[in-house]
């Protein structure tokens, strides 16, 4: 079975097991590094308790003690699962960091009042993320504008470290 054929199993098997913790498993990755192989699990908020309604609160990130109890599944699982087979791996399970791209509409969700870089066609703009609907995101320059997910071309979350209101990076 290819690397990814393997990643899409241990992401729906890993997915199943995390239900109901708050935790969702975001990306599943995997690489070669000499004989073994690196398994990177990126796991994140589960957005399913969040009202359907609600484009604008913001998303608490993940605590260490929840991305520790999420990496102590993932390893039970992907041991009792024998998905990887008779080839060693090297397990790594982590939250997204702010390098991550925003390229789904949950990751985009996940950052609602954060400082974003985003390219729009080809002009580049950053701005704040107000509000993350079904059908794109609003940013404070223009809070009442969709701006489609299919006219985003590239999003990254910038780094800032005193935020409005005087709240911390998160």
């Amino acid at each position: 079975m290819d690397a990814q054929a393997v990643a899409q199993q241990i992401h729906e098997i890993v997915g199943r097991a995390l239900t109901g913790s708050g935790v969702e498993v975001d990306e599943v990755t995997i690489h070669p590094a000499g004989r073994r192989r690196l398994v990177r699990v990126t796991v994140a908020r589960d957005l399913t308790s969040l009202d359907p309604d609600d484009h604008v609160s913001m998303v608490e990130p993940l605590t260490l003690d929840e991305v520790a109890d999420a990496t102590k599944v993932v390893s039970r699982v992907l041991d009792d699962a024998d998905v990887m087979g008779r080839a060693s791996y090297t397990l790594e399970v982590s939250s997204p960091g702010v390098d991550q791209p925003l390229t789904t509409p949950a990751r985009f969700r996940r950052n609602v009042g954060r400082l974003v870089s985003l390219v729009v066609g080809d002009a580049p703009v950053t701005f704040r993320l107000v509000a993350v609907g079904p059908d794109g995101i609003r940013l404070e320059n223009d809070p009442e504008r969709v701006l489609p997910f299919t006219e985003v071309t590239r999003a990254r979350v910038q780094v800032e470290f005193t935020r409005p209101g005087g709240g911390k990076e998160r």
